[in-house]
Parts: structure tokens; sequence; C-alpha cells
């Protein structure tokens, strides 16, 4: 809240740092962003090797497809920290719910993820038209309710507990995604044939790289109609190599301790040295046959250590705008925005580059639905069990910039997946970079006041 200069205090959610602010503006801010790329490269780490080979398990013991797993697990693995910063939010810190964390977080992983994915993969993935549709669908309906709840400045028990049930019945969708599919399909077959057949000519004239090098070019062939979450185990057999090739289930996968051969990968291996020890002596490789029945275990800690390796970049990136003297609402626009949307990022382009262009986009959308619950559970145990005498009191100005924002950004992203032929490849990525900066400069210029009447900065600068 503003005071009555007219600035913003420094947000308070947050240890002061292990530098007084002078120190920090005489160099000391050096070593806050030497901690924040080493955090990066442990997010990495802890996708890599850990959290998405406990999603391929997961993913072949259920059955799951590849954009269901993308879905459900892996948006709810990759957005653990926004429902730890929830849970902080309304418990810990007392903070609102400020328009520049739903619509920089939101508009971000929308638009700078696809982006990702677009320009850091050197595959093309093929996009299904039915899973894409879902999710921007159940989550504008997300959005909606959310923006509703907000209007009047406060939450209720009730309204809380409708999030719950939207995301319940999102579940449900999930789970008879391929019958549901399926009658989408003979309902507009004449539509449907004619696209079908116009992605596999597509196909036949832009084959897809694979990933296995040593056996050639493989065409990754992106087929929702021979899994969904009841399947033959004989059908197993494209899930187990996924997300990372492997031609054989029972032979192990080398350690983590085993040196690249590359000498760029080398140096990166040795500066991440203490993480890789650490991450090995506190969660059981599952692509080892010794832990392979451990992948939940896996899945849990992984998502644990993103929670905390995210805090510790979100603290870095807070301390480091703070000495700068950005303004915390521009903060949450971009540096926030971005790293809190860490492991969303590093997982989406780790599958993305695999060819699995379904499980991408609808962890990418499905995150954003999952981070509507994140809001929802927090507030109904506040509302319903802790403090029963009220609603709980949030800040909802900018309430029509950010609907139109949001409906907007789901509205592009579908358009220009459309356009561009139902694949994601490095024009793709152009596009929605394009567009993430234009929402990004038209939010920062409203919350600066240039184009609106609320210009903003932080106290002390």
């Amino acid at each position: 809240s503003e005071n009555g200069t007219g600035c913003v205090p420094p947000s308070s959610e947050f240890p002061e740092g292990f530098f007084t602010p002078q120190e920090r503006k005489d160099g000391g801010i050096v070593i806050y962003f030497i901690i924040i790329l080493y955090m990066f490269l442990a997010v990495s780490i802890v996708c890599d090797d850990y959290f998405l080979p406990s999603l391929e398990i997961i993913s072949e013991c259920l059955g799951l497809s590849q954009d269901v797993a993308g879905a459900t697990f892996m948006a709810a693995g990759s957005s653990a920290p926004e429902l730890v910063t929830a849970f902080l939010g309304v418990f810990v810190t007392k903070g609102d719910i400020g328009v520049s964390t739903i619509l920089g977080s939101a508009i971000y992983n929308l638009l700078g993820i696809s982006a990702a994915c677009g320009l850091l993969s050197s595959v093309v993935s093929r996009l299904s038209c039915w899973p894409l549709f879902r999710d921007c669908l159940a989550y504008t309906i997300s959005v909606a309710a959310v923006l509703a709840m907000i209007s009047d400045n406060r939450i209720y028990w009730y309204e809380s507990a409708s999030l719950l049930l939207i995301y319940g019945c999102y579940i449900l969708v999930l789970c008879f995604d391929i019958k549901i599919n399926q009658y989408l399909m003979k309902k507009f077959s004449p539509c449907c044939m004619r696209f079908t057949k116009a992605m596999e000519e597509n196909a036949e004239q832009q084959p897809l790289v694979g990933w296995r090098d040593e056996s050639g070019p493989l065409i990754c062939q992106q087929s929702r109609t021979d899994s969904g979450i009841f399947q033959d185990e004989l059908d197993y057999s494209h899930l187990s190599t996924s997300l990372h090739g492997l031609d054989e289930i029972s032979k192990d996968h080398p350690s983590v301790f085993t040196m690249p051969e590359a000498d760029m990968k080398r140096i990166l291996w040795v500066l991440s040295l203490p993480i890789i020890t650490l991450l090995y002596l506190t969660i059981p490789d599952c692509r080892r046959q010794f832990w392979r029945n451990w992948f939940m275990v896996t899945f849990l800690i992984s998502a644990a250590w993103i929670s905390a390796i995210t805090y510790v970049l979100v603290w870095m990136i807070t301390i480091a705008g703070e000495t700068l003297g950005i303004p915390e609402s521009v903060m949450g626009l971009t540096l926030l925005a971005a790293g809190t949307s860490v492991p969303d990022t590093v997982a989406s382009v780790l599958v993305a580059r695999k060819g699995n262009g379904d499980m991408a986009m609808s962890n990418i959308v499905g995150s954003n639905v999952f981070d509507m619950l994140c809001l929802g559970i927090p507030w109904f145990i506040k509302t319903a069990f802790i403090n029963t005498s009220g609603p709980i009191e949030v800040n909802s100005s900018g309430l029509t910039y950010t609907a139109i924002s949001l409906i907007c950004s789901v509205g592009f992203i579908f358009l220009a997946v459309h356009l561009n032929g139902w694949k994601i490849d490095k024009k793709l990525g152009a596009i929605c970079l394009v567009l993430y900066l234009v929402f990004t400069t038209l939010s920062i210029l409203y919350e600066l006041g240039i184009i609106g009447n609320n210009p903003t900065r932080v106290c002390g600068n």
C-alpha cells in the first residue's frame, strides 16, 4: 500500500539478506546475481535428473497421455513454489493478491514460456487441437471465477470452495479425456478429417527429429487415441521413451557423477557438483533400477527442492530489485514473474526439446489453472476452519485491466498456434516473444503511471 508520499515501501516478505543496502550498492549486488544464476542451474538439474524421470514413470503406471500428464502431475510439481507462496501470503505475511502478481505470472506462463519452448528447441513439435482448447477453456473459466470473487475485495468460504470445485471438474474432464475427445471427433468429423489429413501431409513434408540419434531420424507421430487413463500394458512402450529416449528399461542409467565429454558441459558439471552431490544424497534416482519403485518419493522430494530453490531465487531477485530501485509492482510483472515460473520454463523447454509438444503446452496452461487452485486452497482453509467470523480482505485494484489482459493472452496464444499450423517452432517462439514484450511493456507503463494515473516507486530510492 502507498503512503502519503506516493511511494511503495520495500517488500517485507523476505529476510533482509547478508549485506546492508549500502554494501549492496557498493558491489555486493554482484554476489546476489551469482546466486541467482546458480539457482537457475540448480532448478534445471532437479528437473532434468529427478522431476521429469519420475513424471515419466507416473505417466507409464497410470497410462496417462502426454498432455494429461503435463496438465496434472507436471503442472502441480512445477507450480509447487506458487502454492507455497500462496500459503505464505495468506497465513504468514498477510499480503494482498496484487495486480502485478496475477498479471505478470499468468502472461509470462502463457507467452514467455511458449516463446522459450519455440526458440530454445531445435525440434519441431506437433500439437493436438483438443488438449490446447481444453486447457485454455479451463483456464478462462478459472480466471473469470477468481476475478468475480475479488471484485468486492472480499473472499468468503463458499467462493474459495467454488475454486476447488472448478479444479475438481477439470480433473474429472481429464479422467474421461479420451472419451470426450473421441465424441468431439465424431461430432465434428468432417472438420476433423480435413484437419487430420492436412496434419498428415505436413508431417510427410516435414519429418520431425526424434530422440534416438543412433538409429537415425525418428518421426514423432502424436496420437491421442491409443493412450488414456486406462490403458493396456502393451501400449506403454512409447511412454517409456517419451522423455529421455531409453531404448531398454532394463538398462541402468549412468551415474550423475559421470563427467560429460563436451568442454562447456564439463565446466557446468564442475560448477554444479555441490548441488549434484546434495540432490544425490537426498533424492532417490528413479532412473536407476534400485530406486525405480520409489518414483513417487522422487516426485515429491524433487517438487520440495524446486520450491526451496525457487524461494531462494525469488528472494535474491527481490533484494536485487530493491537495490536497483525497481518498484515492486514492476518487479512482479517482470523478474518475479519469471523467477517463480523458472520450474515451468525449464520443464517445458526440456520436454519440447524431446518433441513432446502437447505435454509442454498442457504444462504451460495447466500450471496457470493450478495457480488458481493455489489461491483457493489457503483461502478455503482460512475462511472455513481458522477465521470463520468473516471473509478475507484482498486488493483488486486494476481488475478490468487484469481481466482484459489475461483473456487476450489466452486468445492470442490459441490463435498464434492455429495460424502456425499447430506446431511449436522458432516462428511461434518469435511471435510469442513479441506478444509477451508488448503485454509486459504496456503493463509496466500502466504501473508507472505513464498510461494510467498511479505512478509508483520504492521508498528510499
